[in-house]
């Protein structure tokens, strides 16, 4: 499944999330996350992530879809990283 992951924490927080994240999606922006995977690794991470935040201050929230393919993407101003392949 292709996924987006976008997150709000606490300042103290927040480098331990954006390591986190980075194992298994790709950073494409400030606290956002997209990228291929399956429902195990994300079962995984999410449950992993949720150790790292406090449910009373801090948030995730993540985008579902069956594939790349059916999500249409516009980006105005500078894409921080690039999602593309790699030749």
């Amino acid at each position: 499944m292709y996924v987006i992951l976008v997150y709000d924490m606490n300042t103290k927080r927040v480098a331990k999330m954006l390591k986190h994240c980075r194992k298994y999606l790709n950073w494409i922006q400030n606290s956002t996350f997209e990228g291929e995977i399956s429902k195990v690794k994300l079962t995984e991470m999410l449950d992993l992530a949720y150790e790292i935040m406090d449910d009373e201050e801090d948030s995730i929230i993540v985008f579902k879809s069956r594939s790349k393919d059916w999500l249409d993407k516009e980006i105005l101003g500078f894409e921080k990283q690039s999602t593309g392949q790699i030749l």
